[in-house]
């Protein structure tokens, strides 16, 4: 007799779990396991106003910093359907972002990037924990980030806030990104996007640099990663760490607070 083969597993109707879940959430984001798959919903916030951004751009004018101009993310509904439509563009490129599941107009339910009760830390957790283990460690992992950006960028494309915190790593070692509620190239030429990837990943993890002694091998890295990147590139972000130049005369003091440390930190890489 033939041997019996067990019947096709049959997925679970996301678009009907998003439908019946997203009344009962109370958070913005929430993971579930749904036969044994670890889902992640993600649900409409308040609506943001325009009023910040104004502000913002008239800022970046002010200073001519046309890679800081704002990049409104509106939130409520705009933004569920921007976070959908460029998962769609990037996963269409091959990046590594979460699978899109379904879609409502409240929400989006995706799936996790890793396996199930398998964690992905992001890169700004791990280069942090990395810094009692010395220099060579933080560097290994701020490299990575440096890598992952030009992966994006490679496959002609940007982010939306590339801050560590929205790079992490999966169990196979890949980088992933997450987090896209708003799209800089509707607003930016594509070499300011990418301009403002690695400013903000930079500025995310230039703190973590300092403290773990990295600094010095950090500028050495960046050095290397700019002089590989298109001229349009190099010559957005020559030209805003220029203007930023009055950051070097701060003093290296907390007292500052964390904002200013980090950006001081973050033009002392930057100016390499």
């Amino acid at each position: 007799m033939p041997e019996s083969s067990a019947p096709p597993r049959v997925p679970p109707d996301y678009a009907a779990f998003l439908r019946r879940q997203l009344p009962a959430q109370q958070c913005n984001v929430a993971s579930y396991t749904l036969d044994g798959e670890e889902v992640w919903l993600k649900k409409a916030g308040p609506r943001h106003g325009l009023w910040r951004y104004h502000a913002l751009g008239a800022l970046a004018g002010l200073a001519r910093l046309p890679v800081l101009h704002p990049v409104p993310n509106l939130g409520g509904r705009a933004a569920i359907a921007t976070e959908a439509r460029r998962l769609r563009e990037l996963g269409a490129l091959g990046l590594r972002v979460p699978p899109l599941l379904a879609v409502h107009a409240d929400g989006l339910l995706l799936r996790h990037l890793g396996a199930p009760g398998q964690p992905t830390p992001s890169l700004a957790h791990e280069i942090e924990a990395a810094v009692v283990d010395g220099p060579a460690a933080v560097q290994a992992l701020w490299q990575q980030g440096l890598d992952a950006l030009a992966v994006v960028h490679g496959a002609g494309s940007c982010l939306s806030q590339a801050f560590a915190r929205n790079l992490v790593r999966c169990p196979d070692g890949v980088v992933g990104y997450i987090d896209f509620e708003d799209d800089p190239a509707r607003t930016l030429p594509l070499a300011h996007c990418q301009a403002r990837d690695a400013l903000c990943y930079v500025h995310s993890t230039a703190l973590s640099l300092v403290q773990g002694g990295a600094l010095g091998g950090a500028r050495a890295l960046w050095a290397r990663w700019l002089a590989q990147r298109p001229p349009a590139l190099r010559a957005a972000l020559d030209g805003t760490v220029a203007r930023m130049g009055w950051l070097r005369h701060l003093p290296a003091s907390q007292r500052l607070g964390r904002d200013l440390q980090r950006a001081r930190a973050a033009h002392d890489v930057l100016s390499a």
